[in-house]
Formats: C-alpha cells, structure tokens, sequence
C-alpha cells in the first residue's frame, strides 16, 4: 500500500477524536479547535495507531465467530433427519454455513493485510503525510463542509455518520491541497468505506465524490 493511503487511514482516525461540533470549528486564522499545536496533533497520531491495533484484533475475533457460525451451520445440516420433506431445511443450513464461512475469509483477507499497516505506519513519510492530512481538514473544516452541502442533493453532511464525513473532508483535501487525481481521491475514499463504514456509506460517498469532482471540474 502506497504510503498516501495509509496516511489518510491515519488521519481519518485522527479526525474521529476530535470534537466535530459547529462551535468547535475554527475561525479562519485560528489553530484547530482540540489540537492547538503539534504536540497534541502527535498524541492523536500516537492514538490513532493504537486504534489500528485494535481494528486488527477485532477484525480477527469477527472472523473467527464467523468461522464458529459457520461450522455450527454444517453441522446442522448433517445432524439433519434425512428425507425429502427435510431437504429444504438441510440445504438452508448449508447455505447459511457456507455463507458465514465465505464472510470469515473475506474477513481474514481484509485482516491479513492490517499487520503490514501497523508496520508501514511507523515510517516517517506515512506520519507527517497523516499530520498534514489531518491539520487541512481541522483548519478549514467550516468551508469544507459548506462545499460538501452543496452537492448532497437533497441531504445534509451533518445528517451522515461521523465516519462518513471525514472521509469526505480527506477527499476533498487530497484533491485541493495534495495534488490527488479526482479518481484517485475517489477510489481511495470508497477503499475506506469498504473498511471503516457500511454499503449505504460507500455508495453516499462514491455519489458525493463524484458530484463534487463534476462540480469543480466545471468552476475551473
């Protein structure tokens, strides 16, 4: 993984302790409300690693119930009384076993991956990039959002998860101050839905991205 992306991964979990209250922003001009300097910006780095960590273990633990469903749900079938008029039941039983069994693999997939980002993200280049990322959004949040609203077609920033909205904000960073092409930024954004968020948030920040890179296309 490029280190551009492991420091937006950083960041979005930067962004996610500090406060996102309207009143908390800052003024043009002013430090970042909840990380006034650089030191407090590195104990958010420092935290956001250990919350990598812990998306590691936790990812595996889900994989691993999976996995438990799964093999409950085989045995199921084949404890099964056989007959005709149970066939229904016993494929039901196959189906939901092979299915928590493909949700663990995909899940271990996703995991094998994690351990390399907690060692990539001790290099220097991936936490000044994470710090840069996170200080842009924190110091132009009001105007970021403001841009974001303009494009939600019938619906409101504020009304999106928390982790939805900082993905956003990362994205429309990397376009305005990181020189990150419009499909990059878009691509990337969506590759941390599929891990932070859910399918409703991947398709409202794929929609959203898409809508603001047309728009900004056309004010250029």
């Amino acid at each position: 993984m490029q280190s551009r992306s492991l420091s937006r991964e950083l960041a979005l979990l930067m962004l996610g302790q500090v406060s996102d209250r309207a009143d908390a922003a800052p003024k043009a001009g002013q430090e970042p409300a909840g990380a006034p300097a650089e030191l407090p910006l590195q104990a958010l780095l420092q935290q956001a690693l250990t919350s990598l960590s812990q998306h590691v273990r936790e990812a595996l633990d889900r994989s691993a119930a999976d996995l438990q469903t799964a093999q409950q749900q085989l045995l199921d079938s084949e404890l099964q009384e056989q007959g005709a008029d149970q066939l229904p039941r016993v494929r039901q039983h196959l189906h939901e076993g092979l299915g928590a069994a493909e949700q663990a693999l995909n899940r271990l997939s996703a995991s094998l991956e994690l351990p390399r980002l907690l060692l990539l993200a001790d290099q220097e280049e991936v936490r000044r990039g994470a710090l840069a990322r996170a200080r842009a959004v924190l110091a132009d949040r009001p105007a970021i959002d403001q841009r974001l609203d303009a494009v939600m077609e019938g619906w409101r920033l504020g009304r999106l998860p928390r982790i939805d909205r900082d993905i956003l904000r990362l994205a429309v960073v990397d376009l305005d101050s990181f020189g990150t092409p419009a499909a990059v930024a878009c691509n990337e954004a969506v590759e941390l839905a599929n891990r932070y968020s859910d399918e409703q948030g991947r398709r409202m920040i794929n929609g959203v991205l898409r809508r603001f890179t047309t728009t900004e296309r056309s004010r250029a």
